[in-house]
């Protein structure tokens, strides 16, 4: 059997096995069943490591969201049973990663291309694309499900007071580094498998490695901007008849925050659109100048320069210390 054969029965199979256990499990109903099936072998049938970054997102979201239930139904207004995500949730964690993934078959055929933009900055701005978008939906979904689960006490992202669990827009600190966590283990995954799937010669094979910062990065943006627009446009409101935060208001709801004008489905949608930041950046990394900077406690802590095609330099700041990593001389 060729090989163009071999892909795509291998991608039906697990996406059938994946799809099912998932609707017993009750992560998935139906629908979201078979549209999850349509998007994993896709993934699958196109790349490996597309199909291995969409169950890590999938695995860890579902099992994190069956994490500490109990509490999260007394907290959510909305809580399911193991989640029980459907079509429309599936296609916004995955509908744009599959159009792009689907863009880069037609353009790659079945290769699984290093990030190397001196080879093909259009490919690798797609896969950076892929890259941001679940790093930006692994981000928001740690954040969320592990973040409620936190004994401090949320704060409203836009003013920092703070509000109930369950306030669309609340943050907490560990709802934070959860997000950015997310967005690591999305870029670990894509790395590590790449070694064994990918050929690349060693510079290149080295410069794979800055995509795990920037997932990173990805991750917690992800979170950050679901929490702006969910303190801003998304209405939350303490009904005093269930006791609980809820997202529509009505005569026994008392404001919390946020505008009715998008609910938790429009917010999503529009968060599809901030992931693709990553595309540029992995896609001029050769051309480009720039110092990339994540900030916390209003102090840098991660910092990226990067000079032409060279990551020049690392600086890692904690609160007692400096690291300075200087990985240019290998990557020349």
């Amino acid at each position: 059997m060729e090989y163009n054969l071999i892909q795509p029965s291998v991608a039906v199979i697990i996406a059938s096995i994946i799809a099912f256990r998932a609707y017993r499990r009750k992560s998935l109903n139906l629908s979201g069943a078979l549209a999850g099936f349509i998007v994993m072998s896709t993934h699958f049938a196109i790349n490996y490591r597309y199909g291995a970054v969409l169950l890590v997102f999938f695995f860890t979201s579902s099992k994190l969201t069956k994490v500490g239930e109990e509490k999260k139904r007394v907290v959510d207004a909305d809580f399911k049973e193991g989640g029980q995500r459907n079509w429309v949730q599936v296609l916004f964690n995955s509908g744009i990663a599959t159009v792009l993934a689907v863009i880069i078959w037609k353009i790659t055929g079945w290769q699984d291309k290093c990030l190397d933009s001196k080879d093909s900055a259009l490919v690798t701005a797609l896969i950076g694309g892929i890259l941001g978008h679940y790093s930006c939906c692994n981000g928001d979904t740690w954040s969320s499900e592990l973040g409620i689960l936190s004994d401090a006490t949320p704060r409203l992202i836009t003013n920092f007071k703070p509000v109930r669990k369950g306030t669309n827009g609340a943050v907490t600190n560990a709802g934070l580094l959860a997000a950015t966590a997310a967005g690591a283990v999305i870029g670990l995954t894509f790395v590590l498998l790449g070694f064994f799937t990918a050929k690349c010669d060693y510079s290149t094979t080295l410069k794979q490695l800055l995509v795990i910062p920037l997932a990173a990065v990805a991750g917690l943006c992800g979170s950050v901007i679901d929490s702006l627009l969910g303190a801003t446009v998304q209405f939350s409101g303490f009904c005093t008849v269930r006791n609980k935060v809820v997202g529509k208001p009505g005569p026994t709801v008392k404001r919390i925050s946020g505008l009715n004008i998008l609910d938790n489905n429009a917010v999503n949608l529009v968060l599809l659109c901030v992931p693709l930041f990553l595309a540029p950046v992995l896609g001029n990394l050769d051309s480009q100048h720039f110092k990339l900077s994540l900030v916390v406690d209003k102090k840098p802590s991660i910092i990226l320069k990067i000079d032409g095609s060279r990551l020049t330099r690392i600086e890692i700041l904690s609160r007692v210390s400096k690291f300075d990593l200087l990985p240019s001389q290998l990557l020349n």
